[in-house]
């Protein structure tokens, strides 16, 4: 938004009478203008989105969530939406649309948590009109009303184009969620069985019954601790059985558990590490998750503060390398898997518009170029200070070596420092195409504070400012990464010629900097091209002529465990 000309937009709703749903369905047409262009009531929808989709409209409805499944169900995609939910949690915060009177509203129901939203086969809708009336009754939970305060929001915005391809591409990535759930990530049950069994030993025919492997290890833990009884999934527990072995430690984190000396850190580490893999990915999880060949997570778009995904079940984003064996494509397909190398420093390094630090990159390794530079000595030492100027580390090695980079990259860390003083200052910080951090807490001298609630205030600031300093980075990465997504999938639908989404390639699952694409074997290598140009055309959308190039990994394979 704005929207291309002439385009039409469709606006949906769902209509009751009194409380009970109907079942029918709204459809209010806007011209590009946003004006009017009638109003119809719709009983039938896949067919109904079916067919309207030969003109390309753009679709505007609450939460792409409870809309989109059902049609998918029916065989439906649509090209394009405009969630308003997603767009609104944007334009509220955002330092670009603060004078709007979207972002100075009282909350309301568009600011309600995803989670409260109903889908359209739960049983009701949440945001419901009147059926016996033409035009939607004004109010909070009215979607043409909602649409209109976002539509005014965006045009007086100073920079409308910023913004408005922001909401274009949170609205693509809600999109392609729902696509890649209901295609599903190819699962085979059997291989993540053996895989498990492997690692840990047969599954267990008892239920609470530990795999043999763990058992065993427990065994020499407890022996060494002196604790026959121990539970080592107990922190209470085992930080007992670690203070009766002379250990002061006061928790059970493992980074914490490295520091000790004693023959049963060893085994416990281990324990800890495969009581882990069995927790989060065990045979429950495999149970539970995994249907029909396939694992069909719940993503949530935006569901991170920086815009970042994350998922309500199923642990998708953390999916750890020892199962990812169990991932194999179908018969007679690949899975292309690319991920995009050392994205954080490439996109502060485009943000900030240092030419020095993009020319690091053009080598291909950023690190090796920094080196190259003269800035520091080892890749070691460059990877180590950029980790630290994105993230804040300044004592140890980090903060020896950031002088050294700043000398050499003025613009690119004078832009992370910047950010980090206006967090400690308590103000908002900005991503490349606007989404905009929560405010922080001043910790200015107030002379009503105690000394302690002082050095408390001003901490917390400090801590702020490491957060805002890598707000706008991995922000904006996320930016960079929804942009790269809507491209693949433009792409690989206009090269599908009309077949429908699991019949031709595909996307099926999405990490961070990272794409899956489940595709026939045949079109393989035509597909990691098409992935190569979309990120090309990311970097175009977000930075313009600046000649920061995205370099990725592509990898075509079998199973997913080969990727790397």
């Amino acid at each position: 938004m704005p929207p291309p000309a002439a385009e039409v937009l469709i606006v949906l709703a769902r209509v009751s009478t009194g409380k009970a749903s109907t079942g029918r369905v709204m459809a209010a047409r806007l011209n590009d203008a946003g004006g009017s262009m009638g109003i119809e009531y719709v009983d039938d929808l896949p067919t109904f989105v079916r067919a309207e989709e030969k003109q390309r409209p753009r679709w505007v409805w609450d939460y792409t969530s409870r809309w989109y499944p059902a049609l998918l169900a029916e065989g439906v995609r649509v090209e394009r939406c405009f969630d308003l939910r997603l767009c609104h949690a944007i334009l509220r915060f955002s330092a670009l649309t603060a004078d709007s009177a979207l972002a100075k509203a009282e909350p309301g129901v568009w600011d309600a948590p995803a989670a409260t939203l109903q889908r359209p086969d739960d049983g009701g809708a949440l945001f419901e009109l009147p059926s016996t009336q033409e035009q939607p009754v004004a109010g909070e939970a009215d979607p043409l009303a909602e649409y209109s305060l976002q539509r005014a929001a965006v045009a007086a915005s100073a920079e409308p184009g910023r913004i408005g391809r922001l909401l274009a591409a949170e609205s693509a990535g809600a999109l392609i969620a729902a696509e890649m759930r209901f295609a599903g990530l190819p699962w085979r049950a059997d291989r993540h069985d053996e895989i498990l069994t492997g690692i840990l030993g047969p599954r267990p025919t008892v239920e609470g019954e530990r795999p043999a492997k763990l058992q065993e290890i427990l065994a020499k833990v407890r022996e060494l601790l002196e604790s026959p009884d121990l539970n080592p999934d107990s922190p209470a527990d085992l930080l007992k059985a670690l203070g009766a072995a002379g250990l002061s430690v006061t928790s059970t984190r493992s980074w914490e558990l490295k520091k000790l000396k004693h023959p049963a850190i060893g085994p416990l580490l281990e324990y800890k590490k495969l009581a882990r893999l069995l927790s989060a990915n065990g045979w429950h999880w495999l149970d539970t998750w995994v249907a029909d060949g396939r694992f069909r997570p719940d993503y949530v778009p935006g569901g991170v503060v920086t815009g970042r995904w994350a998922t309500s079940g199923g642990g998708a984003l953390q999916l750890p390398r020892q199962i990812r064996g169990a991932v194999v494509a179908d018969e007679g397909w690949k899975l292309v898997v690319a991920d995009a190398s050392q994205l954080e420093p490439r996109i502060l390094a485009a943000m900030a518009g240092d030419r020095g630090m993009v020319a690091a990159g053009t080598a291909g390794d950023l690190y090796a170029g920094i080196v190259a530079s003269g800035a520091v000595e080892t890749r070691d030492q460059a990877k180590i200070a950029m980790l630290g100027a994105m993230y804040g580390a300044t004592t140890g090695e980090s903060g020896r070596l950031m002088p050294k980079l700043a000398r050499a990259y003025p613009k690119a860390i004078g832009l992370v420092e910047d950010a980090a003083r206006a967090g400690e200052r308590g103000e908002v910080v900005t991503t490349r195409l606007g989404r905009s951090s929560p405010p922080g807490l001043q910790a200015g001298y107030d002379e009503s504070r105690s000394e302690a609630e002082t050095t408390r205030a001003r901490e917390h600031a400090r801590a702020w400012g490491r957060f805002t300093r890598n707000f706008i980075v991995q922000g904006t990465a996320a930016e960079w990464a929804l942009c790269w997504m809507a491209s693949i999938r433009r792409r690989l639908n206009e090269q599908a010629d009309g077949a429908w989404l699991t019949e031709a390639p595909h996307l099926v699952f999405f990490l961070h900097d990272e794409v899956v694409v489940h595709t026939p074997s045949a079109q393989a290598e035509g597909v990691a091209e098409t992935i190569r140009a979309a990120a090309a055309e990311a970097g175009t959308l977000l930075f313009g002529a600046i000649p920061v190039e995205f370099p990725l990994t592509i990898a075509i394979v079998d199973d997913y465990g080969k990727a790397k």
